[in-house]
C-alpha cells in the first residue's frame, strides 16, 4: 500500500533552523523529520511512499538520491581510480521512494490530486503530512478503516488548541469539521488518513484547491469520513519550541514514534 505524504508547503518558518530547509528536512537527532515519519510507517511494513514536492524540494530530492552518502559513514579513494565505500550498512534497502514534483505553489488538494497515478491500482493508500510524528498504531487505524468503507479515515487526536477542531458521533462519524476554531474541547485531525481511491473524485484540478477545506467539507456532507481516535503521543512541528520539544525526547531515548528501536 501507498503512503502519500505530503512535503511541498513553504510552512512556517522555524527561527534559527529552517531559514533554508523545507520544513519536512527539519532534523530530529541527525535525520529529518521526514525520515522519522517514513521509518515509523515502515516499522509496519508499509515501505512504499510518495513524497509531493514543491517548495525546495530539491533538497529532499538530494537527501534520497543520495542517501548513501547522507546517511553513511563514507571512504573515498582519490585519484585515478576514484573509489567511494560505504562503510556501514542502513535497514531502509528495501524502501521504494517516489519524489514527485507537484508544483511551487500547489496547495494539499492540488498535490495529492498530481500523484493520483503513482497509486495505481491500490484501492486504498495512506496519506500523512511530513512535519508531524507519534505513536498512532497504524494496524488498528488500518483495520477500522477497511471496518467502515467509507472513502477516509482520520486519526483524531487531543492537542493544544490552535488547530482545527472535528465533531463526530459515537460510531466515529464525521459530522462537522472546522480548520481553525477556538477549541475547547474534542479532537482535531493529526493527519495519518487512509483513504480510498475514490478520494481522488473530491479533487479537482485546481492548483489553489485545499484539501483541509472544499474536498473534506464535502466527504462530511457525504457521510464518507470517519475518525480513528488516538489517545496517544501526536506532536507537529510548527515552532521553534516544539522543534526544542522533538529534539529533547529525541536525545533522552523517550521518543515514543521510534518503535524501530523496540523491534530491534
Amino acid at each position: 500500500m501507498k503512503t502519500i505524504i505530503l512535503c511541498g508547503g513553504q510552512g512556517t518558518r522555524i527561527r534559527d533552523v529552517s531559514s533554508n530547509l523545507p520544513k519536512p528536512m527539519i532534523p530530529i537527532g541527525n535525520r529529518p523529520i521526514i525520515w522519522h515519519i517514513m521509518k515509523y510507517y515502515a516499522t509496519y511494513g508499509h515501505k512504499e511512499f510518495v513524497l509531493c514536492l514543491g517548495y525546495l524540494g530539491d533538497l529532499i530530492r538530494d537527501f534520497f538520491m543520495n542517501y548513501e552518502s547522507h546517511t553513511c559513514d563514507t571512504k573515498v579513494t582519490l585519484g585515478k581510480q576514484r573509489r567511494i565505500e560505504y562503510i556501514n550498512q542502513h535497514d531502509e534497502a528495501d524502501w521504494e521512494v517516489t519524489l514527485a514534483e507537484t508544483g511551487q505553489d500547489s496547495m494539499t488538494g492540488a498535490r495529492i490530486r498530481k500523484v493520483r497515478q503513482y497509486v495505481g491500482d491500490d484501492e486504498n493508500f495512506m496519506l500523512t503530512y511530513g512535519d508531524g510524528v507519534g505513536d498512532i498504531d497504524i494496524d488498528a487505524l488500518l483495520a477500522f478503516h477497511r471496518s467502515h468503507g467509507k472513502i477516509m479515515t482520520v486519526t483524531g487526536v487531543h492537542p493544544p488548541g490552535r488547530f482545527g477542531e472535528m465533531r463526530y458521533d459515537q460510531n466515529g462519524r464525521v459530522s462537522g469539521f472546522n480548520e481553525k476554531p477556538q477549541v475547547a474541547a474534542g479532537c482535531i485531525s493529526g493527519g495519518y488518513f487512509v483513504c480510498r481511491k475514490e478520494l481522488f473524485d473530491y479533487l479537482d484540478d485546481r492548483d489553489d484547491l485545499v484539501f483541509e477545506q472544499e474536498p473534506m467539507n464535502r466527504l462530511v456532507a457525504d457521510q464518507q469520513m470517519m475518525v480513528y481516535r488516538h489517545a496517544g503521543f501526536w506532536q507537529p512541528m510548527d515552532t521553534h519550541r516544539e522543534y526544542l520539544l522533538l529534539n529533547k525526547l529525541y536525545e533522552t531515548k523517550k521518543a515514543p514514534w521510534m518503535k524501530w528501536d523496540e523491534v530491534k
